[in-house]
């Protein structure tokens, strides 16, 4: 048996955008299901928010949701999303796709708990960490 921790993002009405977006830095299968498709009763105006998406790579998977009828989204810095691994032209290429369009909050550049480490703000509000560890 096993348990895994997947991050479920909501974008008020960007979910379809937004997840576009990470697929193209992530690559993997992506799937989305309107609230007009799963059969719900919506407004005419909720019909094509997005009540589910999924994006599947090889290392991990993100969920969202526009949110809309199930609830209202309040954006907020509460959360980051962290990219951790020793792969480091994979981790710098993540970093400069994400930070297209965002803004880049602290450099990716050596620490002094000898990893690479930079923060940015995507441009769907997005905070990420991402560290390359240190070869040992």
């Amino acid at each position: 048996m096993t348990t895994t921790l997947i991050p479920y993002l909501n974008f008020p009405s960007q979910s379809k955008a937004a997840m576009e977006f990470y697929h193209s830095v992530f690559g993997g299968k992506l799937t989305m299901q309107t609230f007009g498709e799963s059969g719900m009763k919506v407004s005419e105006q909720e019909k094509d928010l997005v009540i589910h998406a999924e994006l599947k790579t090889d290392l991990f998977t993100i969920m969202a949701s526009d949110g809309g009828v199930m609830h209202a989204v309040t954006m907020g810095n509460n959360i980051n999303m962290s990219l951790i691994g020793t792969d480091e032209v994979q981790l710098r290429g993540f970093f400069e796709k994400l930070s297209e369009g965002g803004k880049i909050d602290m450099k990716l550049e050596k620490q002094f708990w000898g990893d690479m480490y930079g923060r940015l703000t995507d441009k769907f509000g997005v905070h990420w960490m991402v560290n390359i560890s240190a070869q040992k």
